[in-house]
């Protein structure tokens, strides 16, 4: 089959929240979002890995299955490197990868089309890139022809924190036959899989038609494939998005990829879909913990991998994250330092995996810590809570050129505003003003107001809240550009 007559349809799934990376990383911020390796994110550096693929076959703009809460910047981000989503499908609540692969394909499927989907995590990071997309040829003739195929990464250690994937024979194309999906092993097992050269990682890369997984996943799981499809029909078109119905989708049960259909493919010839495994040698990472990013990060000759603003003294093996601040380390051996506005993790780098039971903790005690970062990111820019006490809170508010937050009232605080840089048009009750650098304005508690960014450069102004409530769900919205409800922020 000619390369360039097949369509590749990559599909980036974005839903998860990366736990085991806090603080760092938080729910409505998670790690796909954040540059942890470079200057691009995560889920910019999956978008960008596709160019090149280009010059071989037709490659589509990526379609996109993430949450609600990540909307915004989740298109910023493609946007901003030149990779704007074909599609963004909003889950309402998280259901694991096979009902958002399901979505994808109904969607890639829904006008008659049958694209080769590539279906990429967003958190992953592949080093060379080169030899990603010489796997990809390698199984794209197979997958264009009804195959179903995995991307298996070819073991460097006995890895205990990933799954396995048992091959069988090679292909004319030079993919292997899948024998069998295995569960995440005991040492001991972990070195006999790599002993006997047979196994390779489960790296959660996935190759096939959309009719074909549609076929597979309705055979199945007859549940889910319903589910999905009557919550996709369902769905609603707002702005860029398209908001997956919640009230169909709570029915779906939830699965990933492997489970749902991959570990039972092999067994199912009846269904004429092939299984096959594409080996890759491409320095993969899933970054699945501080460990994981020290592997993959560039390290002095002690073997310390810093980021930010620090400063090591007798210090061997070691992974130092600063956000905001100088952070120093004297003696540190083998330890994982992480350090945001509103948190510092202190870890065993042999006990990362753990980090997940402090989140744990963390959320059964109420804490917002897991879900937001100080600074929050809204798709008229961010704020930053610099200071609070007991009936006061002080933000930071930048606003990007032309964008506005909504026409709004609070019944529990009045604000001041002073604009530090930029050019506010501000509207105070029935009255609009025009601000500049130094001057301000006052909010009383229950006037409906918005602020606006009329100029060409960012828009930077210091909010002091005070009142009885300072709860972010005391908005009334009269108007919005972005289509929120109250409580979106």
């Amino acid at each position: 089959m000619n390369p360039t007559a097949i369509t590749l349809l990559p599909i980036i799934l974005s839903g998860g929240s990366g736990t085991r990376l806090w603080p760092l990383s938080r729910e409505t911020y998670p790690k796909q979002l954040l540059a942890l390796t470079g200057t691009a994110t995560l889920l910019q550096e999956t978008a960008l890995r596709l160019g090149g693929l280009e010059g071989a076959l037709q490659v589509s703009s990526p379609g996109v299955v993430c949450n609600v809460e990540c909307r915004f910047i989740t298109a910023e981000q493609l946007q901003t490197v030149g990779k704007p989503a074909s599609f963004i499908l909003l889950e309402p609540f998280g259901r694991n990868t096979a009902p958002a692969l399901t979505l994808a394909a109904l969607q890639a499927h829904r006008d008659g089309s049958d694209p080769v989907m590539l279906v990429m995590p967003a958190d992953h990071v592949i080093g060379d890139v080169p030899a990603f997309h010489a796997a990809v040829q390698r199984g794209l003739a197979a997958a264009a022809d009804g195959a179903m195929l995995t991307f298996g990464i070819v073991p460097t250690r006995a890895e205990t924190g990933y799954g396995y994937l048992r091959y069988g024979d090679e292909q004319a194309d030079g993919s292997r036959q899948l024998a069998a999906f295995v569960e995440k092993p005991d040492l001991e097992t972990a070195r006999r899989y790599l002993d006997s050269g047979e196994y390779l990682w489960n790296s959660g890369l996935f190759m096939m038609r959309a009719s074909v997984w549609l076929k597979a996943i309705a055979h199945f799981d007859p549940a889910m494939a319903t589910a999905c499809t009557a919550a996709f029909e369902a769905a609603s078109r707002d702005i860029d998005f398209i908001r997956i119905d919640p009230i169909a989708f709570a029915a779906c049960p939830s699965d990933s990829i492997d489970y749902a259909v991959m570990e039972k493919l092999a067994a199912a010839p009846e269904l004429g879909i092939p299984a096959r495994i594409v080996p890759l040698d491409a320095n993969w990472s899933d970054v699945g913990a501080w460990d994981a990013l020290w592997d993959v990060l560039d390290k002095d000759a002690a073997g310390n991998a810093t980021r930010g603003h620090t400063l090591l003294e007798g210090s061997t093996g070691s992974l130092v994250f600063a956000g905001s601040r100088l952070v120093a380390g004297v003696g540190l051996d083998n330890i994982i330092v992480v350090e945001t506005a509103d948190a510092v993790l202190v870890a065993d780098k042999s006990r990362t995996q753990d980090v997940k039971k402090i989140v744990a903790r963390l959320k059964a005690e109420g804490h917002t810590l897991t879900d937001t970062h100080r600074k929050v990111h809204r798709p008229w820019g961010w704020y930053d809570s610099i200071d609070a006490g007991d009936r006061f809170q002080v933000k930071r508010i930048v606003v990007k050129p032309g964008a506005s937050l909504s026409l709004q009232m609070h019944h529990h605080r009045a604000e001041h505003w002073v604009v530090v840089s930029g050019t506010a048009e501000i509207t105070n009750g029935d009255k609009v003003l025009l601000l500049s650098e130094n001057e301000s304005t006052y909010i009383p508690l229950g006037h409906v107001h918005r602020l606006s960014n009329p100029g060409k450069m960012p828009l930077e102004i210091i909010e002091v809240q005070s009142g009885s409530y300072l709860g972010e769900d005391d908005i009334v919205r009269f108007e919005d550009t972005y289509g929120r409800a109250p409580a979106d922020g």
